[in-house]
Order: structure tokens, then sequence, then C-alpha cells
């Protein structure tokens, strides 16, 4: 597995725009295909253009990991039918305020820290539709659990702030190791500049040396 770095709208935050599993990934309609084949290339999956909301900010409005992807309210009709029919996920729809799901909620294939703000029905569709166990915590004073955390199935980085009793209860949950990191030169909602499957990392292309070090520790070592 590498880390590699990669921009996306000629910035860092690829986050925010872009979410993947371990088969397939979806980026906004519009996005250049070169740089599609390129994601695709590095994170060994299939890319797919979609929109959330009708909007381009696939990445902070959804979560997937690989057994289902959870969308907001505000999710149009064709765009929960297309990703019935395009993919093998279980589609799921939450419905609460806090529609940015993707700042609200952190997940992998064996669990998923979430926002205190969700109600219990919330965690239990997120459950549901992505199998696994949910724990709802703040995360270094933050109730947006899913800004400042990021897991594959091996590793998790996280705010650099938060504790290590957090980080062991996290990690427990998460079932992976977990570090502390930031992410494209001090940033530390490290969701927004990572995009990560069991495959590959790919970074802002801001990340530094010293970020990469750290998130080698995270998900490679």
């Amino acid at each position: 597995m590498d880390i590699i770095k990669y921009d996306v709208y000629k910035g860092p935050n690829l986050g925010v725009y872009i979410t993947v599993n371990d088969s397939i990934g979806l980026v906004p309609m519009g996005f250049a295909q070169t740089k599609a084949d390129k994601l695709a290339r590095y994170l060994d999956i299939e890319v797919h253009h979609t929109a959330i909301a009708n909007t381009r900010l696939i990445g902070a409005l959804s979560v997937m990991n690989n057994k289902g992807i959870l969308l907001p309210n505000t999710a149009y009709e064709n765009e929960y039918e297309y990703l019935k029919e395009e993919t093998d996920l279980e589609v799921g729809v939450l419905d609460t305020k806090f529609n940015a799901l993707g700042n609200v909620i952190c997940a992998n294939d064996k669990g998923a820290v979430v926002s205190p703000w969700l109600s219990k029905q919330d965690c239990q569709t997120i459950s549901d539709v992505l199998g696994v166990e949910v724990l709802q915590k703040k995360i270094a004073g933050f109730n947006q659990a899913g800004v400042v955390l990021v897991a594959n199935d091996s590793g998790a980085a996280i705010h650099p702030e938060a504790d290590e009793e957090d980080m062991k209860t996290i990690g427990n949950v998460l079932g992976t190791k977990i570090e502390q990191s930031s992410i494209n030169s001090g940033v530390p909602y490290v969701s927004s500049g990572i995009l990560v499957n069991n495959h590959c990392v790919v970074v802002g292309n801001l990340t530094s040396g010293p970020e990469i070090m750290m998130l080698t520790r995270a998900f490679l070592d």
C-alpha cells in the first residue's frame, strides 16, 4: 500500500468531493476522466460519476463502506436509484437535519464513530445499512466525528488533539490502530484531505513530509 498525493479542482480537499470503498469511488458529475482514471488506478476501484443533493460535495454528504452507502434526506430520487442500480451496496437514507453525513460519521467495515448530535434511530439506521457497531462520541471537543477521523480496516488517523483514552476506545470500535495526524500542512480536519481504502491512501497535494510519516504509522506500519 502506498501514500500518493493528488488534488481535486486544483485544491487539496479530496474528501469533500469524493468517497471510496474497496471496489468503487463516487466522483462528481463532470469530473475529468483523466483524473478519474488515475484515482481508479491508485485505489484499485471502478469510478462512478454522480451527484448528491444535486451538488459535487459527495464526500461531505455521504458515507460508504464495503457493505453500504448512506445518503442524506436531501438526496434526489434519481441519485438514490442510480446508486441502487450501479452498485452492489445497500443504499440507505438517513432522515436527519445533519445532512452533511460525511461530517458526522466515520465508518469502516468493523465499526462507526458518529456525532452525539444524531438520534438513537439514526444510529440504528447507520448500523443496519453499514453493518457495523456504532459509537457516539465527541473527538477533541468536536461533535463532527466524521471531520476529525478517517479510517480503513487496518488503520485510522485522528485529530492531533484527541486524547489517548478516546483513541483507545475509538480504535477498539473500528478494530484498527490509530494515530494522531493533520493533513495538508497543518489542517486538523483529517477527512477533508484523505481518500483511503484497503488498497491505498491518497492525500491532498499540500500534505507535508512529517504528515506523510504520521499517516504511514497510521495506515502502513
